[in-house]
């Protein structure tokens, strides 16, 4: 089964888990045409491109289990919560 998604789809969703939205971005390593390159995000391979966003509060970054992609983020500053693993 194929599930097209993009990279800024799946930021979004993370965005709306941590309550801050798209216009807190300070700074991104995609451009906005990769942001909206669509790609396979099911089991498999990894197909994403890699990439790191920070916001004033926050650090999105890819992760990947048995091809399966998707966002994850952290506190951009010590906040004394620890970092589960997340990938595979």
């Amino acid at each position: 089964m194929t599930t097209m998604t993009t990279w800024k789809e799946q930021i979004l969703k993370e965005m709306d888990k941590v309550g801050e939205t798209f216009q807190g971005v300070v700074s991104c390593t995609l451009t906005d045409k990769e942001l909206l390159k669509e790609f396979d995000c099911s089991y498999g391979r990894k197909k994403g491109l890699t990439f790191t966003l920070w916001t004033s509060n926050r650090v999105y970054f890819p992760v990947v289990y048995d091809g399966a992609e998707w966002v994850e983020s952290v506190s951009r500053n010590p906040d004394g919560k620890p970092t589960d693993h997340v990938g595979g």
